[in-house]
C-alpha cells in the first residue's frame, strides 16, 4: 500500500511541478509584450496553485484506478507509458498551444481554436511556414522530455497481494479525489475565476491552467448555447426595459432616395484607434476625409471582438455573446433577420464578397442564409491572385473586384457587401508607407478603400449610391483592449451620391444598430430586428453601447463606462460613479439577448 501511495504521490507532484514551470515560462515568453517584476512570478505561481492542484487530479485518476487493478492483476509495464505518452502529448500541445495563441488572442487557450481544424489554411493565414515548423518541433521535443520525466520519476507502481483491507482504504480515497477535483466542499466549485488576484490582466491570465481553461471551455465552445441567469424575469424587464424600440418615429432624412444603392464596406479589425478617433491622421487620411464629407456616426461601438460574430451583428442587428458563435449555429443563424433577406423583399439583388474562404466559421450557410444570392470569393479568383495575402485574395485586388461589379450592375436597385481582410495578422500587404507593421497594413485598408470610393466618384452608380463603411470589431494592441472604451469606439460613415450633405451623428450606439437605422432610412420596417435600434429616431431614448467578449461584458452610456470579467466575476475596469449599475444593466441584457437566443 505504502509503495503504490507514493507512486501517486510521485506522479501528482511531478504534474503539479510541470503546470507550474509551464506558467513560468508562458510569463517569460510574453515579457516583452507584458512586463512584470519577479516578484509577479511567485505571486502567479501562488494564486495559481489552487487550479493546478485541482487539475492533476483529473490526470490522477487512470493511475489510482491502474495503481488499484494492479494488486489484483499483473498489468503489463507498457499499459502506464501508453498513459504517460498519451498525457505527455496532451500537455505539450496545451502547453505551446496556449503560449503561442496568446500572442494573437489576449486569453487563455479554450475550445474555440477547435473550430480551427476544419479549415486549417485560415488557421496558419496569421503566421509564417517556419514559426508553424519552429512549434511542431518545439511540440515534439517537449513531449519526449515529459514522457521521460514520468517514467523516470512517477515510473509504475509495485504489484501487491490481494487485500480487501487496502481495496477498502482505496475506496475511502476516492471522496478525496472528488472534493479535490471540486476545489472543496463550499458552493463554488473550480473555476478559472478562483486564481484572479491583480488589476493586470496578463498576470491574471498567467495564473490559469492552460489544460483547465480547455477543458472547462470545452462545453461552451462557439456552437453550444450559454444561458446567462441573474435576475428574476420581472427584474431582468424592468432593467432593460425602453432600451430596445422597433419603431422609427420623426427620424431625419439623410438620403436623397429611400431606394438607394448600398455598397457595404466591412474592414477587417479597424477600430477607431487606427483613425482619427484614437488620435492617428496618418493612418487612415482617406477614411477621416470621408468621416468629414459624409455622414459620420462619431459615437459608434462594435458589439465584439471577432469577425464571425461582428458579421451577425452588422447584417442582423444581432448582439454578440460570449462563448456561442450564432454564425457557427445553423439551425439559430437562419432565423435571425438579415438586411438582405429584408432588402430582398424590396426587390434588391444582394452579393457577397471575401477574399478569403468563404467556408471559415461557417460564413457560407449564414451568408446564403441570410437572403444573399451572390457570392464571390478566394476561390473565384486566380492562383495568383488566392495566394496574394495569407488570407487570400488581398484587399487592392478584391477592390477591383468590387468596382467591376459595381459597374456590370445591369439594374436596380442592389446591395453589395464587401470584407476585407489584408489588416489582419500577418499584415502582409504589399506597399510599406509606415514603419509599424500593423498600422501600415491598416494604412494600405485605408488606401484601397479611398482609391474605390474615388474610382466609383466618376461612374454612373455615384448618384444613387449609398456607402456604409464600419469595421467588423476592434484590434487588442499597444494596451488597447476590453477594458478600454477605445478598443470598441468605430468609425461608422456614409457616403455616396444618395447622402444629402455631409453631417454629424453623436448619438451612442451599436454596430448592431446598422440595420434599423438604415431600415428606418428607406421607410422600411424592421419590427424583426427586436435588437437594432433607429438610432435618428424619436423613439431612441435610452442610448447605451454593449459589448460582449470571450470572458465578459461591457456597457457604456452617458453616465460611465464597466468592463466586466465572467470569470473572475468582478468589474476590471471601469468609469463614472454609477458603475454597479452597469453592471446590473449589463447582466440583464445578457440574460434578456441570451434567453432570446435560446429560445430560437
Amino acid at each position: 500500500m505504502k509503495k503504490r501511495l507514493l507512486y501517486l504521490l510521485r506522479f501528482y507532484l511531478l504534474t503539479v511541478v510541470l503546470f507550474i514551470a509551464a506558467k513560468v515560462v508562458f510569463m517569460y515568453c510574453h515579457l516583452a509584450q507584458h512586463p512584470f517584476v519577479s516578484g509577479d512570478v511567485l505571486e502567479v505561481v501562488r494564486h495559481g496553485l489552487s487550479l493546478d492542484l485541482s487539475t492533476a487530479l483529473y490526470f490522477l485518476i487512470i493511475p489510482f484506478l491502474l495503481a488499484v487493478a494492479s494488486q489484483w492483476f499483473r498489468l503489463p509495464r507498457w499499459l502506464f507509458h501508453a498513459y504517460y505518452v498519451m498525457i505527455a502529448v496532451a500537455f505539450s500541445l496545451a502547453f505551446v498551444a496556449d503560449t503561442s495563441l496568446y500572442a494573437f488572442w489576449q486569453f487563455k487557450l479554450d475550445a474555440s481554436c477547435l473550430g480551427y481544424l476544419a479549415t486549417p489554411t485560415e488557421a496558419m493565414a496569421s503566421v509564417s511556414v517556419g514559426y508553424v515548423l519552429v512549434r511542431l518541433l518545439l511540440l515534439v521535443l517537449l513531449a519526449a522530455l515529459l514522457v521521460t520525466l514520468y517514467v523516470r520519476i512517477a515510473a509504475t507502481p509495485a504489484y501487491g497481494h490481494r487485500s480487501w483491507g487496502e481495496l477498502l482504504l482505496d475506496v475511502l480515497l476516492v471522496p478525496l479525489f472528488v472534493i479535490g477535483i471540486r476545489g472543496g466542499l463550499d458552493e463554488s466549485t473550480t473555476n478559472i475565476g478562483q486564481v484572479y488576484y491583480s488589476q493586470n490582466q496578463f498576470l491574471n491570465h498567467s495564473a490559469v491552467n492552460p489544460v483547465f481553461s480547455f477543458l472547462y471551455s470545452l462545453g461552451k465552445s462557439g456552437d453550444y448555447i450559454v444561458e446567462y441567469k441573474y435576475f428574476d424575469d420581472e427584474e431582468c424587464s424592468r432593467l432593460t426595459e425602453g432600451f430596445f424600440t422597433t419603431q422609427s418615429t420623426g427620424a431625419d432624412t439623410l438620403l436623397n432616395t429611400t431606394r438607394p444603392n448600398i455598397l457595404l464596406i466591412v474592414m477587417e479589425s479597424c477600430g477607431g484607434q487606427f483613425t482619427e478617433i484614437g488620435g492617428h491622421d496618418e493612418i487612415t487620411p482617406h477614411l477621416n476625409r470621408l468621416a468629414r464629407e459624409g455622414v459620420y456616426f462619431t459615437e459608434c461601438y462594435a458589439n465584439s471582438w471577432r469577425t464571425d460574430r461582428g458579421c451577425v451583428s452588422i447584417l442582423s442587428g444581432y448582439p454578440a455573446f460570449p462563448v456561442t458563435s450564432v454564425m457557427k449555429v445553423p439551425e439559430k443563424s437562419r432565423k435571425l433577420p438579415s438586411l438582405a433577406r429584408s432588402l430582398s423583399a424590396e426587390g434588391y439583388s444582394c452579393s457577397f464578397l471575401y477574399g478569403g474562404d468563404i467556408n471559415f466559421t461557417n460564413m457560407r450557410s449564414y451568408v446564403i442564409g441570410s437572403g444573399y444570392s451572390h457570392l464571390t470569393w478566394k476561390a473565384d479568383f486566380s492562383l495568383q491572385a488566392q495566394e496574394s495575402a495569407k488570407w487570400g485574395v488581398e484587399d487592392g485586388i478584391m477592390s477591383q473586384t468590387v468596382l467591376e461589379q459595381v459597374s456590370r450592375q445591369e439594374s436596380s436597385p442592389w446591395m453589395m457587401t464587401w470584407l476585407t481582410l489584408s489588416s489582419h495578422e500577418p499584415w502582409d500587404v504589399p506597399v510599406r508607407h509606415l514603419d509599424d507593421d500593423v498600422f501600415n497594413a491598416f494604412h494600405y485598408l485605408d488606401s484601397c478603400i479611398g482609391h474605390l470610393i474615388a474610382q466609383l466618384r466618376q461612374s454612373p452608380a455615384w448618384k444613387d449610391l449609398l456607402v456604409v463603411i464600419l469595421p467588423d470589431h476592434g484590434y487588442r494592441y499597444k494596451g488597447i483592449n476590453e477594458t478600454t472604451r477605445l478598443f470598441n469606439h468605430i468609425p461608422m460613415i456614409w457616403v455616396g451620391g444618395a447622402v444629402k450633405a455631409p453631417c454629424r451623428i453623436d448619438r451612442l450606439c451599436c454596430q448592431s444598430d446598422l440595420a434599423a437605422t438604415l431600415l428606418g432610412q428607406m421607410r422600411l420596417p424592421h419590427d424583426e430586428f427586436t435588437f437594432s435600434r433607429d438610432v435618428l429616431s424619436s423613439s431612441y431614448q435610452r442610448p447605451m453601447a454593449y459589448h460582449t467578449y470571450v470572458n465578459g461584458v461591457t456597457l457604456y452610456d452617458s453616465t460611465g463606462f464597466m468592463s466586466y470579467d465572467l470569470d473572475a466575476k468582478r468589474i476590471i475596469a471601469g468609469e463614472g460613479s454609477d458603475t454597479l449599475r452597469l453592471l446590473r444593466t449589463g447582466k440583464a441584457l445578457l440574460q434578456l439577448t441570451s434567453r432570446d437566443l435560446a429560445d430560437k
